[in-house]
């Protein structure tokens, strides 16, 4: 089968195998966000899953289509979360043994949930700080014990399994305008792309990644995928630095548009979520519903379906989440004070320089080498944007020496 040829990809069938062991997920209407956009804008709910997210889909329909000796001697896989529950839940219903590599940042809730839907038949192994270093271990240890690697995104048989998104979708809408595809390896979008391309061809195909880890979109700009030196990895559901090799030229050739997401941004659309349809999601999949402001003009009128591709976040993860969200929405600003040694400085930066709507939400004394005290670390959060211009012209205004965190990467990473 030529690279870019899906004609093979046999969807029904793979929709025919999981019938028994996927949920056909809701495609709601939010009517919330279908009058702010002035169309009709259905999510494809994934986060309500078996799993809480698509990758079952894909896992359980490349073990189920491996021939059974294989399949006997056990299944290896790597995953940043999805796909390690995904591939844990399908070794419990196969009653096959596997092992599941995950990097060492991996939220503490997939962990357990994959130990949860695993049961006895998985080992988990913490290696490395990004899928792509616990792909690595993955690969070697499959190698070594002659075990069959069951990859998240890079085979067909995962891509046939993740296309089945695009089946339920044109079942329950047969005219669809606009499909929202987030993208991490791109066998969501592959998968999706290419049925919709069969079945569908003039809906337009929108990838979504995240900023921070733009392996689909740095791939594009270079013509072949490359290996990402840094990414974000934040939104771990998509966190890749590097797009597959399959699913490269599938996507290159059938996505219309692809758009790159802040992190911040999906956070604030996670919080909205949360806060006003009660949708839990987690970043990586609240990006399709983030990039909708960017197409605002060209949705209008039309039906738009919003892959909500996953709900497995970490309630521990909720400060952050919302840290991102206000530094996004220019609500959240830190800065270096030195105020000067004599009485009532603090006291007038409080009272005269902080604006009434102002909140000093971290207040911490820097230590000089010489233990004495010296500037002091400020957070301050505003009710509104534009509040920061006046906050910064106050400052300047009474002679107040700051420096401002944000200005600078390196110094914000290293004391916020």
């Amino acid at each position: 089968m030529a690279i870019t040829d899906t004609s093979q990809l046999d969807f029904n069938a793979a929709a025919e195998r999981l019938k028994t062991v996927v949920e056909h997920t809701p495609l709601m209407l939010n009517p919330r966000l279908s009058a702010k956009f002035g169309c009709k804008i259905y999510l494809k709910r994934e986060d309500l899953q078996v799993v809480r997210s698509y990758k079952i889909r894909g896992a359980y329909n490349m073990m189920g289509s491996l021939p059974k000796e294989q399949l006997a001697k056990g299944v290896v896989c790597a995953s940043a979360g999805n796909h390690a529950q995904g591939f844990a839940y399908s070794c419990q219903l196969l009653k096959v043994r596997g092992v599941v590599f995950m990097p060492v940042i991996t939220p503490k809730q997939k962990i357990n949930k994959t130990k949860l839907f695993g049961e006895d038949f998985i080992e988990i192994r913490l290696v490395g700080d990004t899928y792509d270093d616990c792909s690595a271990a993955a690969k070697a240890y499959s190698k070594e014990k002659e075990l069959t690697f069951i990859p998240p995104f890079d085979d067909y048989k995962i891509i046939e399994g993740q296309g089945t998104v695009g089946v339920e979708i044109l079942e329950d809408l047969p005219m669809v305008d606009y499909v929202l595809i987030p993208i991490g390896g791109g066998g969501l979008a592959a998968g999706v792309g290419s049925y919709f391309k069969q079945k569908s061809p003039n809906t337009k195909l929108i990838g979504v990644e995240a900023e921070g880890a733009p392996a689909l979109h740095k791939a594009l700009e270079a013509g072949h995928p490359v290996m990402l030196d840094k990414i974000d990895s934040f939104a771990d559901g998509v966190a890749v630095k590097r797009v597959g090799d399959i699913t490269f030229p599938i996507c290159k050739e059938l996505l219309d548009d692809l758009y790159l997401v802040p992190e911040g941004k999906a956070c604030a659309t996670l919080i909205k979520l949360y806060n006003e349809d009660a949708i839990v999601v987690e970043p990586a999949g609240a990006l399709s519903i983030a990039a909708l402001t960017h197409f605002k003009d060209k949705i209008k009128g039309k039906n738009v379906v919003c892959i909500v591709s996953g709900g497995n976040n970490d309630i521990d993860r909720m400060q952050e989440i919302k840290e991102r969200a206000l530094q996004y929405e220019g609500l959240k600003h830190y800065f270096l004070i030195r105020f000067p040694q004599r009485p009532g400085a603090l006291k007038q930066f409080l009272n005269e320089v902080l604006g009434p709507n102002d909140d000093v939400s971290r207040f911490e004394y820097m230590q000089k080498n010489n233990k004495e005290t010296g500037p002091a670390l400020v957070g301050i959060e505003l009710k509104a944007r534009d509040d920061y211009f006046k906050l910064v012209e106050r400052m300047k205004q009474f002679g107040i020496n700051y420096t401002e965190l944000s200005k600078d990467n390196n110094l914000f990473e290293y004391l916020v």
